[in-house]
């Protein structure tokens, strides 16, 4: 069975992801804000770890430029590395592009998600650095089996979904939220582009989010007037 995935993420009243571009409320700086709020209402799922894309793993660790992929799926098994009782670090990432020095990702323990593509030699790398990994199919997007796989091999109960856009809309379009818990910033950024929660890249009549419906959990009122919103998502 795989592990509960709550969404939590922090955007402005417009929905963006950029608080680097927002002003800040009056007397604070936004990004300490952002940073003590969301670590502080995360702390509360009391989860087992979180869960990111690759683009956003590369801002802790870099990337490898254009790895080789072997030509053919090939199926191997998982690895579990050594995790110590830490909470995981897990990433996305289908082609092993990024540059784990050593299993630790912020005090967690690194797991990675790749595809049937990757090298032996990107595993036999990873397992010298003592990262965990687990597959997600031929071209590394089947998420339910893969996190079928975080629970079995690790033993996961819950993860956070920390974005990015893309992610999340990959793991809502997939029916893979079951909780959405959303901080709204005293802020605003307005311009067009700018990524949003969720960004799902189908063509004018998809529908990602078609009979998943959300039902209030709680909310709440913050420090600096931050609004936390949390969502059950109630399918069929």
């Amino acid at each position: 069975m795989r592990p509960k995935i709550t969404c939590h993420m922090i955007t402005s009243l417009d929905g963006r992801l950029r608080p680097d571009r927002w002003s800040g409320p009056a007397g604070a700086s936004m990004m300490d804000l952002v940073h003590r709020v969301y670590d502080d209402t995360a702390g509360q799922f009391e989860a087992d770890g979180w869960i990111v894309g690759r683009k956003t793993m590369a801002d802790y660790l870099g990337e490898i430029p254009d790895p080789v992929l072997l030509d053919a799926p090939s199926v191997r098994a998982p690895h579990v590395g050594s995790r110590g009782g830490r909470n995981l670090a897990v990433a996305i990432d289908p082609s092993g592009r990024l540059r784990f020095e050593d299993d630790n990702v912020d005090g967690d323990h690194a797991v990675v998600i790749l595809s049937q593509r990757v090298p032996d030699s990107t595993l036999a790398r990873l397992r010298e650095r003592g990262v965990s990994y687990v597959f997600a199919g031929a071209d590394g997007h089947d998420l339910a089996d893969a996190l079928e796989a975080v629970a079995d091999a690790l033993s996961v109960r819950h993860l956070i979904l920390q974005g990015g856009a893309v992610i999340n809309g990959s793991f809502l379009a997939a029916g893979l939220i079951d909780e959405v818990s959303t901080l709204i910033a005293p802020a605003i950024d307005g311009l067009s582009g700018i990524p949003a929660i969720f960004e799902h890249d189908g063509g004018p009549d998809s529908r990602p989010a078609a009979g998943q419906h959300l039902r209030l959990i709680s909310s709440q009122t913050l420090e600096d007037g931050v609004i936390w919103l949390r969502h059950e998502v109630r399918r069929g």
